[in-house]
């Protein structure tokens, strides 16, 4: 049996959901698995045009239902009944919701789920698809959906998707003037009654820095439309959030409407066993009384609403600063080397007396004034902010004074600066509304996210983490490609974490409390956690770097999170999240990494990125590939160029090695070397290595028997990149492969694997071509070869008996051993010696030829060719 469902409280969009779901399912029955808001049961009396047949939710056997389909929610805990069969195997569910997710949402085989004003929307653009018309009754029910979730369109959550809808549904033949008579009611006396108490007893609250009203009302009896009345005293009272706790015969209803971003309200709502938008949200409270629940409700708002933003939340620190006597020279040579850098402020001791910019300092270079002192050229007439400064303050200086630079400073000392770019993101985080798809703020949408995503053990180790550096005074935060695999929900353990403030003290302070082992890289300010679980994380000083030269290596200097996030190679590793205990999961974007990620896009920072480090080209190369990314255009010809002006020739041997490792290691570096081969990179690496057909074929074939291998799980411990690279180095002659090592700088138990490996695996190849082998011949030949030079001869020959030849190898004969044991060969009175090994290298040649197979053979052989030499008996030894 199918069955279609909505939630208990049945509104509008519920109908107009269970109706459309109806025309998709024509063979489901419709129940409704609770009760219906008043206006609906109200639309069901005054409604003469449209008859829905549907069946009470007690009449259905839930044993019989096979497909629940799921309209306007997704929540177990608003389905009645029904969420008995949820979790059983044999129910197919659908979900098609508007809703933000929650704790208790269902899993369904089918989901659509959507950032729509009201879930009718969703399904109107599936009927849409499939062709499925509607009649002037079935178009007015639906718009009344929309109506009234969106508020006749007006409501923040409303999308244009909502608008096309509406639009197509006047076009059906919707009736304005029914929505108009069931949307716009005049209010009954009792609702009237109810909003005066509303009214008299609203109280205004600040929370964090946020006005917040909390009214209460009760009435003996029900009475419906309620939430209609809170709207009301929104506008009446034009009340940016508003929270209405009304106690009706034995419950309590809990009411949210916010036009704020700080307040979420449907994050409220779900702490009660409620739901909603961050705009619109309700509960039914049941237990409490009416000052428990008030008491309750102020408790939570203390805990989600956001903080408004201050000077402090946005500002850059630390700065680079110059003291008023230097010259205009050091100036520009500090803005020159962090061309990022618009401002610097002066300093005269640890007071600020000026701020000089890039464009006067560069007009004075250029009318030779280098010599003169930064005191005579600074800007002295300019605003400071202090800490906690609201945004709309710092606002009216950058914007209404036009301060490019505006400094923040505590009790006269500069702690921190805000930019235009600083204000112009903190701006459209504030005015930009939550997504649908998040209930909640960034920070709790990416908890849940890392709770999803990583085990209890590591969550909590990010949180001791948080707290350590809480402790300490410095502010913790993950970041790099652990991330930005979070983001894409991709596996990543690989932590790194960064430190505003002493990373190697912050490391060692841990070290000691967790008991894990630090080793400590004092020349980069950087540490390593070693954990007895075997997790490693990698703690570093936030730091900013500057190069000397292209493709030289960086010099470091502190800085914050943001400037050490400026540093990265693309945006899509730019990403951090806050791991100190009161902004825990909180995630930092400045630079539009997760727009990027979004959009399947590798772009950089800046456009002097693969100038400074030539060898992010072969890292975005290698992104694009994993991803399955696309390079963005700007890039792609900053890479072409950089490319083409040879700053890949500058790059280190050790460098080009390790970028090439990373490549090789990857799940699947073929795609990333054709790549190479499309921007001519491999003659970095070689003048004659190429990736013409032939080492195409070849390394396609590695790659299968590297899978092939791993699929033995054998305790064989081997370097998959280095039978990759035997592949790719395959056209080179022993020369060839000589400048190739060279040039990588390869260390020497790395050249010798190369050389050695190419050259005697070409040999063997060789000999293994000229007759078909016994085990002892397949054992001897290929015992002496490194398993990745094996593993190359076999992807590199066509023989097939060669490539059963190893086979065999890998699979029998390389595991078999003997089972005599040195105390074994002196029980039979032969002396430790030389001997020995000849004796055992004899048995198992022996075995292979099938000659013994048990221990007991294995002694009857030794004795009978060994034993009997009475040179090597041992003195107290003898024959048996």
């Amino acid at each position: 049996m199918e069955v279609i469902i909505t939630h208990i409280n049945a509104d509008f969009d519920a109908l107009a959901s269970l109706l459309a779901a109806h025309k998709l399912y024509p063979e489901a029955k419709l129940v409704f698995p609770g009760s219906q808001e008043k206006s609906l049961r109200d639309f069901f009396v005054r409604s003469t045009f449209y008859v829905l047949e549907a069946d009470r939710a007690k009449d259905i056997a839930l044993e019989r239902v096979t497909k629940l389909i799921m309209v306007d929610t997704r929540q177990q805990s608003r389905i009645g009944r029904f969420a008995e069969i949820v979790d059983r195997p044999d129910v197919e569910i659908h979900i098609y919701d508007h809703h933000p997710p929650s704790a208790d949402d269902v899993r369904g085989t089918v989901e659509v789920i959507e950032e729509k004003g009201a879930t009718i929307t969703i399904l109107l653009r599936v009927l849409r698809e499939r062709g499925v018309p509607l009649t002037p009754d079935e178009a007015t029910v639906m718009m009344l959906g929309i109506y009234e979730d969106t508020g006749s369109l007006t409501f923040s959550s409303t999308t244009e998707g909502d608008f096309h809808a509406a639009a197509y549904l006047l076009a059906q033949g919707a009736s304005l003037n029914i929505i108009s008579d069931m949307i716009t009611r005049e209010l009954s006396a009792e609702q009237v009654f109810l909003l005066n108490d509303l009214i008299s007893s609203a109280e205004r609250y600040d929370i964090r820095g946020v006005e917040v009203v909390v009214t209460t009302g009760s009435s003996d009896r029900y009475i419906g439309d309620v939430a209609v009345l809170v709207h009301k005293l929104k506008d009446m009272e034009n009340l940016n959030c508003v929270f209405a706790l009304i106690r009706m015969e034995d419950r309590i209803y809990l009411i949210g409407r916010s036009r704020v971003a700080e307040v979420d309200v449907a994050e409220v709502a779900v702490e009660f066993g409620g739901g909603g938008h961050s705009t619109a949200a309700s509960a039914t409270i049941r237990e409490l009384t009416m000052v428990e629940a008030k008491e309750r409700l102020l408790g939570v708002l203390h805990e989600v609403v956001r903080p408004r933003v201050r000077a402090r939340d946005i500002m850059i620190h630390p700065l680079k600063t110059i003291h008023l006597d230097d010259t205009l020279k050091e100036a520009h040579r500090i803005l020159s080397r962090y061309y990022t850098i618009t401002v610097l402020p002066v300093l005269q001791g640890e007071q600020l007396v000026g701020l000089i910019s890039r464009p006067i300092v560069e007009r004075a270079m250029l009318h030779g004034l280098g010599d003169m002192t930064v005191k005579d050229y600074m800007t002295t007439d300019f605003a400071v902010v202090e800490a906690d400064t609201p945004l709309r303050e710092v606002q009216g200086h950058i914007v209404g004074e036009n301060q490019r630079f505006l400094p923040v400073v505590e009790e006269g000392r500069l702690i921190g600066g805000i930019t235009r770019t600083d204000l112009l993101r903190a701006l459209h985080d504030v005015l930009t509304p939550s997504p649908l798809g998040s209930r909640t703020t960034r920070k709790k949408a990416v908890t849940k996210l890392m709770d999803e995503r990583l085990s209890p053990p590591i969550v909590s180790l990010l949180r001791e983490l948080g707290q350590v550096g809480e402790e300490l005074g410095h502010q913790v935060y993950a970041v790099g490609g652990f991330v930005r695999d979070l983001i894409l929900r991709r596996e990543n353990y690989d932590i790194d974490v960064v430190v505003e403030g002493d990373g190697v003290h912050f490391a060692q302070v841990f070290g000691a409390r967790s008991r894990c082992r630090v080793k400590v890289h004092k020349k980069m300010k950087t540490a390593t956690l070693f954990f007895p679980t075997g997790h490693k994380i990698d703690v570093a000083t936030a730091r900013m770097e500057y190069y000397e030269r292209p493709a030289a290596l960086p010099t470091v200097e502190l800085s914050s999170i943001k400037m050490d996030l400026f540093r990265r190679d693309f945006t899509i590793n730019t990403l951090a999240i806050e791991l100190r205990p009161s902004a825990f999961g909180q995630l930092l974007d400045f630079f539009g990494g997760q727009r990027d990620l979004k959009e399947e896009v590798i772009r950089v920072l800046h456009n002097l990125s693969f100038v400074e480090d030539p060898s992010r080209i072969f890292r975005a190369i290698r992104f694009e590939q994993r991803f399955g990314f696309h390079l963005g255009k700007h890039t792609y010809n900053l890479m072409k160029s950089a490319i083409s002006m040879g700053f890949l020739e500058r790059l280190s041997g050790a460098r080009l090695f390790s970028e090439l490792e990373l490549i090789l290691r990857e799940k699947n570096p073929l795609p990333i070397l054709e790549r190479m081969a499309e921007f001519g990179l491999l003659t970095v690496f070689h003048p004659r290595l190429v990736y013409d057909t032939q080492t195409k074929a070849l390394l396609a074939r590695v790659y299968e028997v590297i899978n092939w291998f791993d699929l033995l799980f054998l305790e064989e411990s081997y370097s998959k990149w280095m039978v990759y690279l035997l592949g790719l180095a395959d056209c080179l002659q022993l020369k060839g492969l000589e400048e190739l090592a060279q040039r990588l700088s390869l260390p020497p138990r790395y050249r010798k694997r190369l050389i050695e490996g190419n050259r005697e695996g070409q040999k063997v190849l060789q000999r293994a071509h000229r007759k078909q082998m016994s085990p002892k011949e397949i054992y001897t030949l290929f015992k002496p070869l490194p398993i990745e030079a094996l593993l190359y001869i076999m992807a590199k020959t066509g023989e097939k008996g060669v490539k059963k030849a190893i086979s065999l190898f890998f699979t029998q004969l390389n595991a078999m051993r003997v089972s005599l044991r040195g105390k074994d060969l002196q029980h039979l009175g032969i002396k430790p010696g030389p001997l020995y090994r000849e004796i055992l290298n004899s048995l198992l040649l022996a075995r292979l030829e099938g000659k013994v197979k048990t221990k007991e053979e294995e002694m009857r052989y030794v004795r009978f060719h060994y034993v009997e030499r009475k040179p090597f008996l041992s003195p107290r030894g003898g024959e048996d």
